[in-house]
């Protein structure tokens, strides 16, 4: 199985940014957990503060099985990226690290969600093992 994991704006700041809210532990270092504890999961991660790369690169996510998508404050104000997911075959987990719901009103809006097969929000870091192991759920039962 091909999991692609694409992370938007500020994230590649976790470990720095808003520990209390983020954590204290950077992507690229969780990102190696991962890898050990998936070892039979191939994980394509990409990274971008700019919306039209995290566009292009959903584009270009049709030979993995899923993506995992943490659009970061886009999600709430592009419009552009719910377009990308809504017109990929490969379908596609939103992810959140803090609880969005219980926190300021304009992050309870989502222009992916309703393109999304599932949304998962507020486990930390660890909303992107739940949704790994949607994907190797929804895998298996094929």
């Amino acid at each position: 199985m091909k999991l692609r994991i694409i992370n938007g704006p500020n994230l590649n700041l976790l470990g720095r940014r808003e520990p209390s809210i983020y954590g204290n532990e950077s992507f690229d270092d969780f990102l190696i957990q991962l890898n050990s504890e998936y070892r039979n999961i191939e994980l394509d991660y990409f990274q971008s503060n700019v919306e039209g790369e995290l566009i292009n690169t959903l584009h270009n996510s049709n030979d993995f099985n899923g993506v995992i998508l943490n659009a970061g404050a886009y999600t709430h104000t592009s419009v552009a990226i719910g377009d990308a997911v809504a017109g990929i075959s490969t379908p596609v987990i939103e992810v959140h690290i803090s609880n969005v719901m219980n926190r300021e009103e304009f992050r309870h809006i989502s222009f992916v969600s309703k393109n999304a097969i599932g949304v998962i929000s507020g486990f930390g870091l660890d909303s992107y093992r739940l949704a790994i192991n949607q994907f190797i759920r929804i895998n298996s039962s094929k």
